[in-house]
C-alpha cells in the first residue's frame, strides 16, 4: 500500500507505527492510540492478538468483528493508512510470538525513498506495551498518556452481567467507553446465539466460584492433559457441555488427593477413553512433559496443567475407543485439521509445544 500520495512521506516521524493489542472490544482508549499513531506515521499496523481462538468470556469476538469495529472508528483516508491484521497468540513461547510479529511488520512495511523504513512501537503508557518493548529493541518506542478509566475487562465484566437484556445497559450509559459504531455492533451481538452462549458460561462460573467463597486463599487447581500422537493424528474430546460446548479439547481431568501427575493422566486415558493401548506400551511412548500455567489459561481460576505428550509408533489401525456413556465423546482428529478456534482454552498452544506447529496460520 502506497499512501504517500495522500500526504508527503516527510510530513511524518515514522514511516510505520505498530499498535498491538486484543481489542475486546476496541474503546475509545484504543481508539485514541490509534488516532495519534496516524498522526505521526505514514503507516499503521495493528496487529490484533488472540486471533483464531474460540469465542470465551476473554475473547467474545472473532477477529473479523473486531476489525470491522475498529475501522468504523476512521474515514475512508485514515483506514487507507491502516492495516489490521490477526496475530496468533503463542502463549508459552516468546520467540515464536516476537518471530511472528516481526514477520508481519515486514511484509506489511517497505523502504521509504530507497531506505529503510522507521518503524516504532506505539502503546499507552503504564500498558502492556512497556513489555512488549522488551521484546522488540529494534524499534523505537512511542508512549500515549492512558486514558485514565477504561478498561476492556471492565466493559466485559459489565457486559456479561447484564443478565441477558442490553437495554438496561444501554440506558445506564455503561457503553460510555465504547465509540458510537461499535456500541451498535456490541448490541447486535448481545442480541445473537453467541452472546447467550456466554451468558450461560458466565452463569456456571459465577457458581463455580460462589463454592469457594469461603476458603481462606483463591484456590488453585491442579489438571492433567494427555497430547497422544499416532500416524499424524491425535486423540481429542468433545465437549458436550458448557464451559466450552462443542469444542474439542485434550483428554485430561483434575488429579485425585493421593495421586502422582502421571498416573492421573493414564487413569484419564483408561477410564473416560478407555483408549486400547496397554499401559506399559503407553510409558514407553511418553517424549515430554510440560507444566502450563498462563494466569488467565482456564475459566474456572488459577488453573495449572501438567501435560503429557505421547508419541506411539505408527500403525495402519488407530487404538480404538470406547468413551465412558454420558462422558465427552472421543476421537482422532488429523494434524490438518486442527483449528485454534475450535479447540478448549488454551489445548492448541499446549499441542503447539510438544508438535512445533506454526504460529502464523498462513504456513499451518
Amino acid at each position: 500500500m502506497n499512501s504517500d500520495a495522500v500526504t508527503p512521506a516527510t510530513a511524518y516521524d515514522f514511516d510505520c507505527l505498530v499498535f498491538i493489542g486484543r481489542f475486546q472490544p476496541p474503546h475509545l482508549g484504543h481508539l485514541a492510540i490509534i488516532r495519534e499513531a496516524l498522526k505521526q506515521a505514514r503507516q499503521v499496523i495493528v496487529l490484533v492478538g488472540s486471533a483464531w481462538q474460540a469465542r470465551s468470556l476473554r475473547n467474545p469476538w472473532k477477529f473479523d468483528e473486531r476489525q470491522a469495529m475498529i475501522r468504523s472508528g476512521f474515514d475512508d483516508l485514515d483506514n487507507q493508512r491502516l492495516e489490521i491484521t490477526p496475530l496468533l497468540d503463542a502463549l508459552y513461547n516468546d520467540d515464536v510470538w516476537v518471530r511472528d510479529v516481526q514477520r508481519k511488520v515486514r511484509d506489511l512495511t517497505s523502504p521509504a525513498n530507497a531506505r529503510l523504513p522507521r518503524i516504532g512501537l506505539i502503546g499507552a503508557s503504564r500498558g502492556q506495551s512497556s513489555y512488549y518493548l522488551s521484546l522488540f529493541p529494534q524499534w523505537e518506542s512511542v508512549s500515549v498518556p492512558l486514558v485514565e478509566g477504561i478498561s476492556a475487562s471492565q466493559i466485559r465484566e459489565r457486559l456479561f452481567r447484564s443478565l441477558g437484556s442490553t437495554d438496561d445497559y444501554l440506558s445506564t450509559g455503561a457503553y460510555h467507553d465504547l465509540p458510537p459504531e461499535v456500541v451498535k455492533s456490541v448490541d447486535k451481538f448481545c442480541k445473537g446465539i453467541d452472546y447467550h452462549c456466554l451468558l450461560e458460561e458466565q452463569q456456571l462460573l459465577d457458581q463455580y466460584k460462589q463454592a469457594w467463597a469461603q476458603a481462606p486463599y483463591p484456590p488453585i487447581f491442579v489438571t492433567v492433559n494427555a497430547v497422544v500422537v499416532q500416524s499424524g493424528h491425535i486423540l481429542l474430546v468433545k465437549r458436550t457441555a458448557a464451559p466450552g460446548k462443542g469444542l474439542f479439547a485434550l483428554p485430561g481431568g483434575f488429579i485425585n488427593p493421593h495421586e502422582r501427575l502421571l498416573d492421573a493422566c493414564l487413569r484419564e486415558l483408561r477410564e473416560r477413553l478407555r483408549l486400547k493401548v496397554p499401559e506399559p506400551v503407553l510409558k514407553g511412548s511418553l517424549r515430554g512433559q510440560r507444566l502450563f500455567d498462563e494466569p488467565h489459561r482456564s475459566w474456572r481460576g488459577r488453573t495449572l496443567a501438567e501435560a503429557f505428550y505421547f508419541a506411539l509408533r505408527p500403525d495402519q489401525q488407530l487404538p480404538r475407543l470406547k468413551p465412558v456413556k454420558g462422558g465427552d465423546h472421543a476421537r482422532w482428529v488429523a494434524l490438518a485439521d486442527l483449528e485454534p478456534e475450535s479447540l478448549f482454552e488454551d489445548h492448541f498452544f499446549i499441542i503447539q509445544n510438544f508438535l512445533g506447529l506454526p504460529a502464523d496460520l498462513s504456513t499451518f
